[in-house]
């Protein structure tokens, strides 16, 4: 792992990469961040790494396959780890169109420029021999199984039941994956990780946006009874893993990642409130989105037992980090909270 290619890199998760790889890997020759910035992408998330001279950022669109090609070309990435997606449940239902192309057919772009890079005969589709030590991991979600009920657990053996454009469209990228593997033999990892939260992460998804109302005592919308259920997985806790997988992982497999910590949504939004000091009646319920998935946990046992990962943080030390971080970056917060995300707002809550 000397020259890596990683999608979506100025969005939340792939910026903590970026900026974990660099700082626990000192052997990296290259680094090259593509990503479209599309709303929720900021460059100032990387500003820790923007003079370190192993790091490129490039503006492009993964769908663009001239350009992909040619980066492949020019670069000679070994590693490709693909965060790049079209992300939040929410848009998905009303622009499910785009998530679809950028999460399949962009991954499908990337997957094809590999092949085409790595495949000691690229010209023989009967050629199953690639340079050693390259490797494709495709960063997904556990939102492609579904939804569980009151018990169980996902495992990587759950079947694939996606209920949203976005998880329907991270599934189909996943399979996509998976039959590269199947058919060409193209070295790949899947992942598939519980709900993420940290720094830098975009104030539509539930905990910078609940923090960010409550500091303005703005209404807090909760979505139906806010009894829905999500492991919670510190973004670090989530870097670690991926970096686990690329240095140990078997070629072919899945791996989960969970954070072992299954929370309700209204849990999460009274301890905010809690150690705002702010009051519960800040809370405002508001009709449930279409198809909303009532339960997720996640089982890492396939991880933690063969390849030696476990999360570090207690989910009462990283929520003490992810507010601390946000009450000490109210300018980060303000910058992203754009024009167009207020229009997004109003969208998806109503004025509440």
């Amino acid at each position: 792992m000397k020259r890596i290619l990683v999608t979506g890199g100025a969005g939340f998760i792939g910026s903590n990469f970026i900026q974990y790889l660099l700082a626990e890997r000192q052997d990296i020759e290259r680094l090259v961040n593509l990503d479209l910035l599309t709303y929720a992408g900021n460059l100032e998330n990387l500003l820790p790494v923007q003079d370190d001279r192993r790091y490129t950022f490039v503006h492009g669109d993964i769908r663009d396959r001239k350009l992909v090609s040619e980066l492949f070309e020019t670069c000679d990435f070994d590693t490709v780890v693909h965060f790049a997606a079209e992300s939040h449940v929410d848009r998905s239902i009303t622009e499910p169109e785009v998530f679809l192309t950028t999460n399949v057919l962009g991954t499908q772009s990337l997957l094809d420029a590999a092949r085409r890079r790595w495949n000691l005969e690229p010209d023989n589709k009967y050629c199953r021999e690639y340079r050693p030590g390259v490797v494709y991991l495709q960063v997904s979600t556990d939102e492609v199984y579904g939804a569980l009920g009151k018990t169980g657990m996902f495992t990587e053996q759950t079947p694939i039941s996606p209920n949203s454009p976005y998880s329907a469209s991270k599934a189909g990228a996943d399979m996509v994956v998976r039959a590269y593997h199947q058919t060409y033999g193209l070295p790949v990892n899947i992942t598939r990780c519980s709900n993420n939260y940290g720094p830098y992460q975009f104030p539509e998804k539930l905990i910078p946006l609940m923090l960010h109302n409550a500091q303005a005592d703005k209404s807090l919308p909760v979505y139906g009874d806010g009894m829905q259920i999500r492991d919670w997985l510190h973004v670090k806790d989530h870097c670690s893993a991926i970096l686990t997988v690329l240095e140990k992982g078997v070629r072919g497999e899945v791996y989960n990642i969970g954070g072992n910590n299954e929370r309700a949504n209204i849990e999460i939004v009274r301890l905010i409130l809690s150690e705002l000091g702010k009051p519960e009646s800040l809370i405002t319920h508001v009709q449930d989105r279409p198809g909303h998935d009532r339960r997720y946990a996640i089982d890492n046992t396939k991880i933690t037992t063969t390849l030696g990962w476990a999360p570090a943080y207690t989910f009462e030390r990283g929520m003490r980090e992810t507010i601390e971080w946000y009450l000490q970056n109210p300018g980060w917060v303000e910058r992203v909270v754009s024009g167009d995300y207020l229009d997004y707002y109003s969208r998806m809550y109503g004025e509440v």
